[in-house]
């Protein structure tokens, strides 16, 4: 089958019926493999020269039960577990938070084309790291820096504003509100940023560099501050993923089944924002991972949201390890911003999915 049909086929709206495929072992074996292997890839290549024979004993080492001799040094084991291993816990963190904020999106909003940063949460958080950079309070490194703070609350903001002015349209029942206001605020919001940009010409690398996207500052309190956010946002959707089937056939037959359309719609964007928020406080503005990921899934897998949602934390999470990989990889000693590569790989990939899904937009 031709990619365009098969991509027609993961976009296109299931009905009469909901889908109910269920997630099977070798799907979720898979996943699990695949951050096993963008992690020990993440271990073994970098810039420093590391024997990669040794790096394996010095991880076999830390296995209880297991003694083996890495022969290491402690600059050596510190580069590992101190600069290489945060950096992929972070990578797979924002990965699979993203890709899974994605497929929230697109199944609350019935829109293949939807991602994380739909709702102005992009825009909301670029000027609040902004803010903070042009008024010298940070530089998005180190532990009480207020970039990470002032981006988070940015993107907070944007999205409570999107939702409140969506709402007060009077369109209550249908979505499209949520859409037109999230592309008013954004617009907005990115046109108060170039403003204090240009107000503020020395700061514009710092500001960019922000912006790409970037885990080269990743460590372990970055991890630590994402983590609580991006689990309770799991959570929360994953426990809406059935509900998100039946609401497929939308909104009027799923409240004559007894759901509330609105109220789902609310818990889940209130939590896939939550997570967008905090996974781009630490890691700038990476887009279109979720797109990507969640339309690969479908693709390759199912279109239920019992597959497609958890699946999408799993490959998110290797795909943005891989990604950032590569970054630092092709144009080694430097680093090629996340950003730039996830933008590479996105804009041809969301170009077949508008082709595909032109039928379910019209």
């Amino acid at each position: 089958m031709p990619v365009k049909q098969l991509f027609a086929k993961a976009v296109a709206p299931r009905s009469p019926g909901v889908v109910t495929e269920k997630l099977r072992i070798p799907s979720l074996l898979t996943g699990v493999l695949a951050i096993a292997v963008a992690t020990a890839a993440g271990l073994l290549i970098g810039p420093a020269d590391i024997d990669r024979t040794n790096v394996l004993k010095e991880l076999l080492d830390r296995v209880p039960l297991i003694s083996v001799d890495s022969g290491l040094s402690a600059i050596q084991k510190n580069i590992i577990w101190e600069v290489r291993l945060p950096r992929v816990a972070l990578g797979a963190l924002v990965g699979g938070t993203l890709a899974l904020s994605g497929a929230s999106y697109q199944a609350v909003f019935r829109n293949p084309l939807a991602d994380p940063y739909l709702l102005g949460a992009a825009a909301g958080a670029g000027l609040g790291a902004t803010v903070a950079i042009v008024t010298g309070s940070g530089d998005g490194v180190g532990t009480f820096d207020l970039v990470p703070l002032l981006a988070f609350v940015g993107a907070l903001a944007a999205v409570a504003l999107t939702y409140l002015l969506g709402y007060s349209s009077g369109t209550q029942r249908s979505p499209a509100a949520l859409l037109l206001a999230g592309v008013a605020v954004a617009s907005f919001l990115t046109a108060v940023q170039t403003f204090i940009q240009q107000q503020n010409v020395e700061t514009i690398r710092q500001v960019y560099s922000w912006i790409l996207g970037r885990l080269n500052t990743a460590s372990w309190d970055e991890v630590s501050l994402l983590a609580p956010y991006a689990f309770a946002s799991a959570v929360l959707i994953l426990v809406c993923r059935r509900i998100l089937d039946v609401m497929r056939l939308g909104d009027f037959e799923a409240s004559s089944l007894g759901i509330r359309p609105q109220l789902v719609r609310l818990v889940v964007i209130c939590a896939a924002s939550l997570g967008t928020a905090a996974a781009v406080a630490v890691s700038g503005l990476i887009a279109f991972v979720g797109i990507i990921v969640p339309h690969t899934v479908r693709l390759l897998i199912g279109a239920s949201n019992r597959v497609v949602l958890p699946l999408s934390i799993l490959f998110g999470a290797a795909f943005l390890v891989f990604v950032d990989l590569l970054g630092r990889s092709l144009a080694s000693p430097a680093e090629i911003p996340i950003g730039v590569i996830t933008a590479f790989c996105g804009a041809p990939f969301f170009v077949i999915v508008l082709r595909s899904s032109k039928r379910t937009l019209g």
